[in-house]
């Protein structure tokens, strides 16, 4: 992802800026999404795995990436408080 543009995004909800979520963090929420047990903001399954994706400052929320484009809808975004494990600050 261009360096200038990740400076410049936020979460569109809490306002927060976003980083690139690491491998562990991926993982943690891929495990979960292959159980059947990740949701998105609008109470539907995550289904698809993650291959890139944006979290909050907070390490709470997680807005995945696209073929390269953040997806930065609140009803698509992914509570990581869902996902057994996931890596904290």
């Amino acid at each position: 992802m261009d360096r200038k543009l990740l400076d410049i995004l936020v979460c569109p909800t809490t306002r927060q800026s976003l980083a690139l979520l690491d491998s562990a963090g991926l993982d943690s929420l891929n495990r979960a999404i292959a159980a059947g047990t990740l949701k998105r903001g609008d109470g539907g399954t995550q289904t698809d795995a993650l291959r890139e994706a944006l979290i909050t400052r907070d390490r709470k929320t997680v807005y995945r990436i696209d073929d390269g484009i953040p997806v930065l809808l609140a009803e698509d975004s992914l509570a990581t408080a869902q996902a057994e494990g996931f890596p904290g600050a």
